[in-house]
């Protein structure tokens, strides 16, 4: 696999409405649970027209770079490159991934870096640059600093993620004190995903034991204290469909380079 291979999306240029929260959400009821258990799961999140917009954005996307981790580095590929292989270099490919999994941190997913090249002002399409602008913006920040009582979140970093047959997140903790991450969240964009289709976020406790997971319902919202321990579970082979989404981080600084 070749190290650091990233190329731009050339996905649609806009959005055909705006994105927004259902006006009906409100964060105070839910700050108790947060404060408790220091996690938890939204569902309704967005209004409908906007979750359908996310979804189809998403859904249409065809520029994915499968993320993973080759002989302990880094190493991103597109899909199409993957693709192309010959079926039993493709399985290959994944058996060696697992491989690796088996001895520790390790993942395979397939991304499109919203943030990335916005921070670094690089090309990016604005419906990208729209979903990374509706984060960061009044609606976004404002239920999250409600929720968690935290004002030093004042930035909202961006990827879209989808997994599919194979791909997995095995255990760790999110800790990177040098990047200010304060919350982690995942945006659900998988219309009727089965929980035996598995790609759950699982939250481990002590113990080594699975203390919650949440399914990835459709236009649900997960955030989380970091730092927490959790993996996403490893997507069946007879999962029916991409499990997408948008995940990222809340941060306490705005990056130099953000425009």
């Amino acid at each position: 696999m070749t190290d650091r291979l990233i190329r731009p999306s050339a996905g649609p240029a806009d959005l055909p409405g705006p994105l927004s929260l259902d006006p009906t959400l409100d964060p105070r009821p839910l700050k108790s649970a947060f404060d408790r258990f220091g996690r938890l799961h939204v569902p309704g999140f967005l209004t409908a027209d906007a979750a359908h917009h996310l979804h189809a954005l998403l859904a249409s996307e065809r520029d994915w770079i499968c993320s993973t981790i080759g002989g302990g580095v880094v190493a991103d590929v597109p899909v199409e490159m993957i693709e192309g292989l010959a079926p039993a270099d493709r399985a290959k490919v994944l058996a060696l991934a697992h491989q690796e999994a088996a001895r520790g941190f390790h993942y395979m997913f397939d991304t499109v870096r919203i943030s990335t090249p916005i921070e670094k002002g690089g090309p990016l399409p604005d419906a990208w640059r729209q979903v990374a602008a509706f984060l960061n913006g009044p609606s976004f920040l404002g239920f999250v600093r409600s929720l968690t009582g935290d004002p030093r979140c004042v930035y909202v970093d961006a990827q879209a993620t989808r997994y599919t047959a194979g791909h997995y997140l095995t255990e760790h903790d999110d800790e990177k004190p040098s990047a200010g991450r304060l919350y982690a969240y995942v945006l659900n964009l998988t219309p009727d995903w089965r929980t035996d289709w598995g790609g759950l976020l699982a939250f481990i406790d002590d113990d080594g034991h699975v203390a919650e997971a949440y399914r990835p319902s459709y236009n649900a919202l997960n955030i989380f204290r970091v730092p927490q321990r959790h993996a996403v579970s490893f997507v069946a082979p007879f999962a029916g469909a991409p499990r997408l989404s948008i995940t990222g981080w809340i941060r306490d600084a705005i990056p130099p380079g953000h425009a």
